[in-house]
């Protein structure tokens, strides 16, 4: 049975860091892609970061990038996501996501496997 597991979500202020992790069991991790995506209070699924395959390349959406860093363990079947200088419209609940492909997409639909989510809520 494949399991994603996120975990590291909680309140932090604004400016601060917090660092996610997505924990995947019951498949080959080291073959498929691995994103982020986070979907804010009432609004839709947005992506966030992404990482191929192989950790060559990736992905990372404007309002992100300098300030998230995706990265992957494939000895620990793990996806980590390092958020620094956080802001309010970073809160959202957080999703791993696994594509089985060489790389990572950030259309939502073609991912195989997703995490429940975990909260992450930055307050000003």
């Amino acid at each position: 049975q494949v399991q994603l597991v996120e975990s590291g979500g909680g309140l932090v202020q604004t400016g601060g860091s917090l660092r996610l992790s997505c924990a995947a069991s019951g498949l080959t991790f080291s073959i498929y892609a691995v994103a982020w995506f986070r979907q804010p209070p009432g609004k839709e699924r947005e992506f966030v970061a992404s990482l191929s395959r192989s950790g060559g390349a990736t992905d990372y959406a404007d309002s992100v990038k300098g300030r998230f860093t995706i990265s992957r363990d494939n000895a620990k079947n793990m996806v980590y996501l390092q958020m620094n200088s956080l802001k309010p419209e970073d809160t959202a609940v957080y999703h791993c996501a696994l594509r089985n492909s060489v790389l990572a997409v950030r259309g939502p639909r073609t991912y195989d496997y997703w995490g429940q989510g975990t909260q992450v809520t930055v307050s000003s």
